[in-house]
């Protein structure tokens, strides 16, 4: 999940160096909770976990960034959660004793708070137990509209709640609206111009975590190096983008199947951003599960000689669990509609997007990367989200020849090079940023091979994901090839990526179509349904049309789990299930001692 914000050069290296100060000063009280002995005498139940990319930072109203994610929503409680067990997902209660009510005109919600819910201790609560309150949730939600954070998440609100001009025209958090308020300790009221139909998947998302107002003013701009939430675990230790140590929450209010939650007593989370070094490491037994194996990858994994997705039979007989699970991913290319080079509106401008559009090659990208466990993308939904529609085709399909006549009829005519120049004779010379992994380069190759089939010339400019993101926010980047993965099941967490206010921010290719934004603000106000049905398909059209994006395929994970994990079932929407997995230790023991 990428969502937009920015952080300059030295912003992040004192963040870094705090970050680094905090470890050293809590390591040895971290390091001695984490492997004591359980009150009952037992080993503790340690739960080994990989993130693929570095986390940024752990505030909830500004974080974005998939990693950062992922660890926010282990710390941080917003007042709904996905049952883990139903499907299709339905949202349940997580902070409230029920679900909130509404009145008849959709635009009046009420949230009522369980009783006895608390913070983790921190120095900022000096020395007593923080409860949880209706208030905290007021002060939470407030954040995202501080101008000082500049939350990529805003625009989740904006807009929607009765009286937020206050906020959005002269920031005060001693400012009260009536859209959000505290009526008592326990229960919150909000208020909206209009039915939102999405509002309940807003206030499941990490971002509505709940934020103690003491900790937020004790740390500052600093608060995403102190994570202090109410969730199913606490910080441990932590070295930036390297290793962190999760405690289970003692006091965590949530329980599964009369279990209270979580089950393992600690996770030790780390990052591994090489492919090859995550699945070594599964196969050694240093983590307990990994989703979605690298494509480049899978030929370890999995039976070559099988059309369909099949455990290699050694690794079956080690115990191991292959489920394919479809994700609610979307593969795009963006292309940035600002730039001087590719951006624009102009019919030169779009011939050019559609060319390279055009000279995708959709089959072997899921034959030879996605080693088959992909679909390729009609619009930008994937299955199973709201709003999908199966018939839907796109018009834009792999048509080399019909992209060359194309930048030929626009004026991008071949050199003595062979590589076409822009209409008005200049060099022409794309730009394309990707990641330095095994992947990356094969996916390099796979675009250099298609855009030099259509004569034009592309740089390859390689950078870690992270630092990628943070410069296609300042709109720095020409063409990025990225995935989105659903904060929500529906269909407007997608369509929401093109809309034109959000450059900038999820935006990436700064797209702002009048015709687009219009179409999009008339279905984010409908549920599911026909009248949104035709709309999708309007904004769909708009996108072919236009070209922003190059849609390229709908993943299919394969994850593996160890004879060990109990309760593994991978979530359509949330990012992790930490807090509901368990081990078998002595299973684990038993996997030890065979393991060549």
């Amino acid at each position: 999940m990428l969502a937009p914000y920015a952080w300059t050069i030295a912003m992040k290296t004192f963040r870094q160096f705090a970050a680094a100060l905090l470890c050293a000063c809590t390591a040895a009280f971290a390091t001695g909770a984490a492997t004591a002995p359980t009150a009952a005498g037992k080993p503790p139940k340690v739960l080994h976990a990989l993130l693929s990319t570095g986390e940024t930072g752990l505030d909830p109203a500004v974080a974005s960034d998939l990693a950062s994610l992922s660890l926010l929503e282990n710390l941080f409680d917003p007042m709904l959660r996905y049952d883990y067990l139903a499907r299709p997902v339905r949202l349940q209660a997580n902070t409230l004793v029920t679900m909130p009510t509404v009145d008849a005109a959709g635009t009046t919600w009420t949230f009522r708070l369980k009783p006895g819910m608390h913070f983790a201790p921190d120095p900022a609560f000096g020395g007593a137990r923080r409860e949880v309150t209706a208030q905290d949730y007021v002060y939470s939600l407030q954040r995202l509209y501080d101008p000082a954070l500049k939350s990529p998440w805003l625009f989740l609100f904006e807009g929607k709640l009765l009286g937020d001009a206050a906020w959005r025209e002269r920031f005060s958090y001693a400012t009260a609206i009536p859209g959000l308020r505290a009526l008592d300790r326990y229960t919150l009221q909000m208020r909206l111009n209009t039915p939102d139909p999405s509002l309940l998947f807003y206030l499941a998302l990490p971002a509505t975590g709940v934020v103690a107002r003491e900790a937020a003013e004790r740390y500052g701009s600093q608060l995403g190096n102190h994570p202090i939430g109410s969730g199913p675990f606490m910080m441990g230790t932590w070295k930036h983008s390297d290793r962190i140590t999760l405690l289970a929450n003692p006091d965590y209010h949530a329980t599964l199947g009369g279990k209270r939650l979580p089950l393992v007593d600690r996770v030790d989370v780390k990052i591994m951003e090489e492919y090859q070094s995550r699945v070594l490491g599964y196969l050694n037994g240093e983590f307990d599960y990994i989703e979605q194996v690298p494509e480049s990858m899978r030929d370890l994994v999995l039976d070559p000689a099988s059309s369909a997705p099949v455990l290699k039979s050694e690794l079956a007989r080690r115990g191991m669990v292959l489920e394919p699970f479809p994700v609610l991913q979307t593969y795009y290319m963006w292309m940035n509609m600002e730039d001087p080079v590719i951006g624009g509106y102009s019919p030169a401008k779009v011939a050019l997007r559609r060319a390279i559009a055009l000279g995708y090659n959709s089959d072997e990208d899921v034959a030879l990367l996605k080693k088959g466990l992909a679909l390729p993308a009609q619009s930008p939904l994937p299955p199973n989200v709201l709003g999908y529609d199966p018939a839907y085709r796109s018009p834009i399909a792999y048509d080399p020849a019909l992209a060359r006549k194309l930048l030929d009829r626009h004026g991008y005519r071949k050199g003595a090079d062979g590589y076409r120049t822009l209409p008005d004779g200049r060099p022409l010379t794309l730009r394309m940023h990707s990641e330095p992994s095994m992947v990356g380069r094969l996916r390099d190759e796979l675009w250099r091979k298609n855009l030099t089939a259509l004569g034009l010339r592309v740089h390859f400019i390689t950078d870690k994901k992270t630092e990628i993101i943070k410069a296609s926010r300042l709109g720095k980047v020409m063409m990025f090839e990225t995935n989105w993965v659903a904060d929500f099941p529906d269909g407007d967490n997608f369509y929401q990526l093109l809309y034109g206010p959000n450059a900038g921010r999820a935006n990436y290719a700064r797209f702002n179509l009048p015709a687009y934004n219009e179409r999009y603000e008339k279905a984010r106000q409908l549920a599911d349904g026909p009248e949104r049905q035709a709309l999708y398909r309007e904004l769909a059209q708009l996108i072919h049309a236009y070209n922003p994006w190059v849609l390229l395929t709908h993943p299919i994970s394969a994850d593996i789990r160890q004879p060990w994990l109990k309760n593994y079932k991978r979530h359509p929407v949330e990012f992790t299930n930490w807090r509901y997995l368990d081990i078998d230790l002595p299973a684990r023991e038993r996997a030890a001692k065979m393991t060549p």
